[in-house]
């Protein structure tokens, strides 16, 4: 990723060092989950739509520990891989809109509140921005090459309050207020970056 753009990168130091952790990420580009497993401070494991794993990318993928998903239904296997990543205290990164949209957390899915208040482990909101301004001349998918992006660490927090770290209430309520208080963090965190980085 530093070799082909020019990533800033903003608050790095909030990632806890140790122990599981959630990394919700805004999604408008292609490019959005390749810079932060580039430029995250610990090794990041996402949930990525199984229609990717082909050819030489499917070695290189679960190469690098990223984790294939079914979207068309309810991939039992990879929700059980995804918590066995934050029961091993490790990185999971999650697109909390689902597929790539606006990237302004508008549209939350239950998916990340479910993996926050299941496993306990925090949230820490990052906003990558500047992937879709402007597009290579080689392909519409990624911006030019050397062009600026920004990744934006927000501060950490739980996903349900007075939750403790150790797993919460799993119930339907439980999920949809986890989910309210994530979007409303998630979608402030995405203000604070836009406005320390002019975009």
């Amino acid at each position: 990723m530093y070799g082909l753009w020019r990533p800033r990168v903003l608050g790095a130091w909030r990632v806890p060092s140790a122990g599981p952790v959630i990394l919700a990420v805004n999604h408008s580009g292609a490019i959005d989950g390749p810079m932060l497993m580039g430029t995250a401070p610990r090794p990041v494991h996402f949930l990525i739509k199984k229609e990717a794993f082909v050819g030489p990318l499917d070695p290189f993928l679960r190469g690098i520990g990223q984790l294939k998903v079914d979207r068309s239904t309810v991939d039992r296997k990879a929700i059980t891989d995804a918590l066995g990543v934050l029961q091993r205290g490790g990185v999971l990164g999650i697109f909390p809109e689902g597929t790539r949209g606006t990237g302004d957390f508008a549209s939350l899915r239950a998916g990340l509140a479910y993996f926050a208040v299941r496993s306990g482990a925090p949230v820490v909101p990052v906003a990558v921005l500047g992937g879709t301004d402007r597009h290579s001349r080689l392909t519409r998918a990624v911006p030019p090459l050397r062009g600026r992006i920004d990744v934006v660490f927000g501060d950490a927090f739980e996903a349900q309050e007075g939750a403790g770290g150790g797993g919460g209430r799993r119930t339907r309520k439980a999920l949809d207020e986890a989910t309210v208080r994530i979007q409303e963090r998630l979608t402030a965190h995405l203000a604070e970056a836009r406005r320390l980085t002019g975009r």
